[in-house]
């Protein structure tokens, strides 16, 4: 019995899958190495999502010679599993159409470089930071944490906004005052908001439009500059001091009037002054 076990283990079958199980594994250990080691080489003159990108280039590149190896080490014929493979894309691909096509735009992605891995951007309805960007898809975390995945094909044909990637963004605010209110005071107090304001920008330097008159009020739109990562800290903390500012000011940011004519022939409305005897309010209420 131990004889028939030594000569088994000395059979060529064996001996040539221990090579190839040691070939694949010394393959995993090889390819995880070199790649990191490229990682690191290449970040210095490229960009994290270039040097992501080689890392797993380099990784199933080594990794693909070592089991190439390993096949050949079992008998396999190097030559007809080429063949084999080139066959079976081409059928691949005439089945999986839409991988294709999210193929070639990630390599349109790759090449165009629209965002980079760490970006905020927005598409359709959904914003989010970027977290990877593949051959098949883009990965994004939005900021109230869910991993969403876009196809490349839906990126290409899509419009998309890239919120980060320039370093400063303006912040424009729609407003409206009452008619009675003096426009350039509405702008004074405006300025004088922005300049004690540390997350806005003096250079570019705030903006004031008054852009019409509308049903209610006096349109005005007051545009000020910050720094991307100071963006949505500024939008918050800038409405607040406008409306305290405003209300110091006895500025009046009016809200809709609307005006009942039931015609010339009807008679006005009577009113009636109602009193609270136990609040000491004092409502107005009609009756017809």
């Amino acid at each position: 019995m131990l004889e028939t076990l030594w000569q088994f283990l000395q059979s060529e079958l064996v001996i040539n899958s221990l090579q190839a199980l040691l070939l694949l594994s010394l393959g995993f250990i090889l390819a995880r190495t070199a790649s990191r080691t490229a990682e690191k080489l290449i970040s210095k003159s490229f960009s994290r999502h270039h040097a992501l990108l080689f890392r797993r280039v380099v990784y199933w590149l080594v990794l693909a010679l070592f089991a190439a190896s390993a096949l050949h080490q079992l008998g396999f014929s190097l030559g007809v599993l080429l063949g084999a493979a080139g066959v079976l894309s081409v059928a691949i691909g005439f089945a999986s159409q839409t991988s294709a096509s999210n193929l070639i735009s990630g390599l349109f992605l790759i090449g165009e470089q629209p965002f980079q891995i760490g970006d905020v951007i927005k598409v359709g309805n959904t914003t989010g930071e970027v977290l990877s960007i593949d051959l098949l898809s883009v990965k994004l975390r939005t900021f109230d944490n869910l991993f969403v995945r876009i196809p490349n094909e839906s990126l290409i044909k899509t419009e998309m906004t890239n919120l980060t990637r320039f370093p400063i963004r303006r912040f424009d605010l729609l407003l409206g005052v009452a008619y009675k209110e003096d426009i350039a005071r509405v702008r004074k107090v405006l300025f004088d908001v922005a300049d004690q304001n540390p997350l806005c920008l003096d250079e570019p330097a705030p903006s004031f439009l008054f852009t019409g008159f509308g049903e209610s009020s006096l349109n005005i739109q007051f545009s000020v500059w910050s720094t991307t990562e100071n963006f949505r800290e500024l939008r918050n903390s800038l409405q607040e001091e406008i409306k305290l500012a405003f209300d110091a000011a006895n500025i009046e940011i009016p809200f809709p009037h609307r005006t009942l004519y039931a015609g010339s022939e009807t008679p006005p409305f009577p009113v009636r002054i109602v009193s609270d005897t136990v609040t000491g309010n004092t409502d107005a209420a009609t009756k017809g």
